[in-house]
């Protein structure tokens, strides 16, 4: 079991793509998901299979237990999903600080989400310029809310996306 401690922020233009160092490709399902509790089946790069449980602590804390699963199991269970997300992670290190740069697809296409995990005790990390609003704890950014939300549209054949905002398309 990790305790995971994560701040979010919308991304602002481009500019951080001169230095992300890699990248994954990954859907993630969610087979179970309530307020605070959720299962979820990842899929990396269309290889690895992963099962986690994440239970919500606090505002920023989350238990967090993840198994690798076979591939075909995780296939299997992203039948009965309630949600489906889509996205492409890119990692950008900045001032030492490990960044998850999340560019999303689908019904969630032109959302980009930076994430950082931090210890306990952590200070506030430097913040790159191309950092926007802060969505720690705003559950409408959250995966699993996006795989719901696209869900949703998917039944209805189009494909709003209410989760970018107008600061996400320029440049600071």
């Amino acid at each position: 079991m990790t305790t995971e401690i994560e701040r979010k922020f919308l991304v602002l233009g481009d500019r951080w793509r001169s230095h992300a160092c890699k990248a994954s490709e990954l859907r993630q399902a969610y087979v179970v998901s309530t307020r605070n509790r959720m299962v979820r089946v990842k899929i990396s790069n269309a290889t690895q299979a992963t099962l986690t449980v994440k239970i919500r602590t606090g505002r920023l804390r989350r238990e967090e237990y993840e198994y690798e699963i076979p591939y075909s199991d995780a296939m299997e269970m992203f039948e009965h999903a309630l949600g489906i997300v889509e996205k492409t992670r890119y990692e950008v290190v900045h001032q030492g600080h490990r960044w998850e740069i999340d560019v999303y697809s689908g019904a969630n296409d032109g959302l980009v989400i930076a994430a950082i995990e931090l210890k306990k005790g952590d200070g506030d990390p430097p913040k790159p310029v191309w950092l926007g609003s802060e969505i720690t704890g705003n559950r409408s950014y959250s995966n699993r809310a996006l795989a719901m939300g696209a869900r949703r549209l998917e039944g209805r054949g189009h494909r709003p996306n209410p989760y970018v905002p107008f600061e996400m398309r320029s440049e600071p």
